[in-house]
């Protein structure tokens, strides 16, 4: 037992120095840790300054509930955008207008037909003749650019000039 107290004794000084450098190396590793903690701290209070937001997990929920919002209403707009472009097309937006002298007098081209057409030529054509007596207006529907009145060349023009617009 002597021996060993002899041989702890003799070695004791080193023990002894390296728990110290030990204690320092602990000690300095626990500032530089301690800067760096205080340069994230810093860092998350200039992130979160105005947001009215205490921690960065109500915000991080907070913004989680707004993306969710959003693409709600991106789906929402997808949908009315999809139902826009399935009517775009019957939508009788194409219009073609002929003015012509009805009757061959003398005078100003006061008679007109009108198409009201949609992509597939369906729609309505409106006819107006005007003479020294009277005008008169006449209707008629349109499928597929033909009706089932007789068409007049200008009205079948009117058709034509509706059909070639873009």
């Amino acid at each position: 037992m002597q021996e060993w107290n002899a041989l702890l004794l003799d070695q004791m000084i080193w023990i002894v120095m390296g728990f110290v450098v030990i204690l320092l190396w602990l000690l300095l590793w626990n500032l530089i840790q301690g800067s760096k903690l205080r340069g994230m701290r810093k860092r998350y209070n200039q992130m979160m300054a105005g947001t009215g937001i205490e921690d960065l997990e109500g915000l991080l929920i907070d913004l989680k509930n707004q993306q969710a919002l959003l693409e709600e209403n991106q789906n929402d707009h997808n949908l009315q955008l999809e139902r826009i472009n399935h009517l775009l097309p019957k939508q009788k937006a194409k219009i073609g207008i002929k003015r012509y002298n009805a009757f061959g007098e003398r005078g100003n081209e006061l008679s007109f037909s009108a198409a009201f057409v949609d992509d597939q030529k369906n729609g309505i054509i409106i006819t107006g003749l005007y003479s020294r007596d009277g005008s008169y207006v006449y209707a008629k529907p349109l499928e597929h650019g033909q009706s089932s009145y007789a068409l007049s060349s200008e009205e079948e023009e009117a058709i034509a000039l509706a059909g070639n617009e873009a």
